[in-house]
């Protein structure tokens, strides 16, 4: 598992492009595929409800609650394979965390649109460690408004691991965008630390 800083100014990112081997991220894609309880739920978007475009989870410590977008998320208990890549991530990283939220990407059609994770339970300056399974897609980032940088792109491969942290999400917006190219599907584990409020 070797880290590689990532040249953000007015960020902290880590990446390791191959910290799960490829067999074993094609075998945990499958099982999280078959066995996660997804859900296809709405969020409220410039006042509207619109279906997200992808299919979501959240698994955790039992306080481990979290909203986001309208929605209001109570953790799902930690399965076996989940709480056993926590705790490899923990080890890897140097942090702890108490949740995960799972995204299913099905296909190039499914998106995630252009935020930032700065939800008052994340804390000030969250680190938030971002598994990544199945089909490779291009990772965006933007610098929110009043940072004059130019964005910045990152292909997320199987298995690899990119970490935010410090000052990432007061300065920066990230999204998945959707892609014409016919892709398979990929699974997104974000591993957080929720604080009661």
């Amino acid at each position: 598992m070797t880290f590689s800083p990532l040249p953000l100014p007015r960020a902290d990112l880590l990446f390791d492009p191959v910290f799960l081997p490829a067999a074993e991220a094609d075998v945990l894609l499958a099982q999280l595929i078959r066995d996660v309880s997804w859900e296809h739920r709405n969020i409220r978007i410039f006042g509207k409800e619109l279906p997200q475009p992808r299919l979501t989870a959240w698994y955790g410590d039992p306080d481990a609650r979290y909203s986001y977008s309208g929605l209001a998320w109570e953790p799902r208990p930690w399965t076996l394979a989940l709480h056993s890549l926590r705790q490899r991530i923990e080890t890897a990283t140097g942090t702890a965390f108490n949740s995960v939220l799972l995204n299913y990407y099905r296909d190039g059609r499914d998106s995630m649109g252009w935020h930032s994770d700065d939800e008052p339970e994340l804390g000030q300056s969250p680190a938030i460690a971002s598994l990544s399974l199945g089909a490779t897609r291009r990772f965006r980032l933007r610098p929110r408004a009043g940072l004059d940088l130019p964005p910045f792109g990152l292909d997320l491969p199987t298995g690899s691991l990119l970490l935010m942290r410090g000052p990432t999400q007061q300065h920066w917006q990230h999204a998945l965008p959707k892609t014409a190219r016919p892709i398979g599907p990929r699974l997104n584990l974000t591993f957080r630390q929720v604080y009661s409020p």
